[in-house]
């Protein structure tokens, strides 16, 4: 299965906005299926499927983040899991994605946000672990 990131739009044939059916139609059951209540009456819903999360959100929910730690994941035709950090930001630079914001977080990982592609990606010990966006 192909595993391109498609940012602001998806992660290979799953678009942001799919609705948890179609989800599952493509990608089989999940591993496992969290109901999180949040605050304001809402609901979120993550599809856990090997190194990959898939949230839902809304009254109807649809797909609005993705997770993935897969290492065949690509992006901009990139194993981007096999990239050094200045190697990612420098093919986030050349897509167009300039500016960015650097957090370590107390738990360790470092994480760098370009807010204009919704893309956070997570460093431990220097080695990406994890990108989380969004549409």
């Amino acid at each position: 299965m192909e595993l391109t990131i498609n940012i602001k739009k998806g992660l290979g044939a799953l678009m942001f906005d799919m609705p948890v059916e179609e989800v599952m139609a493509i990608w089989g059951e999940a591993d496992e299926v969290e109901n999180i209540d949040n605050a304001a009456d809402e609901s979120t819903t993550i599809l856990h499927y090997p190194e990959v999360n898939l949230f839902f959100e809304g009254e109807n929910p649809t797909l609005t983040c993705i997770d993935v730690s897969r290492p065949d994941c690509t992006l901009n035709g990139k194993h981007v899991f096999e990239l050094t950090e200045k190697e990612l930001v420098h093919l986030m630079v050349e897509n167009g994605y300039f500016e960015q914001d650097v957090d370590n977080e107390a738990w360790g990982e470092r994480r760098i946000t370009f807010n204009e592609g919704n893309i956070d990606f997570f460093f431990e010990n220097g080695r990406l672990v994890s990108v989380l966006f969004g549409k």
